[in-house]
């Protein structure tokens, strides 16, 4: 059974294109917000799929990239390398190699270089929101402007 992945806009609204026909379809989405997000649809076609809605506020990016952190915590000092997973404009997974003493709350300051033409150097703030054994997601402060760099390399 193929699988749709759909992006639910600010207005609680998301464009569903089925896989068959590519028949476009607009759906309500509000009332799956708290439930489940994988859904089974059935196109007009016959076409049965399975239905996933994304509800982020922003594009995650799949990556494989290296760098480095380091707490921001005078109680806590750690650091170590990481490799990137994803990148959105909101925040970061990484996933950390052995033991770490990673916690959610911990302010770190992470260093890493993107992949682009001009293989940009960012030093970026993050807050540790998720740790799940060695993958850790991170959350850029709200007030921190997206670098032009990072913000291009999103779009690509």
């Amino acid at each position: 059974m193929a699988e749709v992945k759909a992006y639910v806009r600010a207005n609680n609204t998301a464009t569903i294109i089925c896989p068959s026909c590519h028949c476009c379809r607009h759906l309500a989405a509000e009332k799956y917000r708290h439930r489940k997000h994988t859904l089974k649809a059935r196109c007009r076609c016959g076409a049965v799929f399975l239905l996933r809605l994304d509800f982020r506020r922003f594009y995650r990016k799949t990556t494989s990239l290296p760098g480095t952190y380091a707490s921001l915590s005078p109680e806590k000092p750690c650091g170590g390398v990481i490799h990137i997973r994803n990148i959105s404009r909101g925040g970061i997974g990484f996933t950390v190699s052995g033991i770490h003493s990673l916690e959610p709350g911990l302010p770190l300051i992470l260093d890493f270089t993107l992949n682009d033409k001009k293989m940009t150097r960012l030093r970026k703030q993050a807050l540790v929101r998720t740790v799940n054994g060695n993958y850790i997601g991170c959350q850029f402060p709200e007030n921190d402007p997206v670098e032009k760099a990072l913000g291009f390399y999103l779009q690509n």
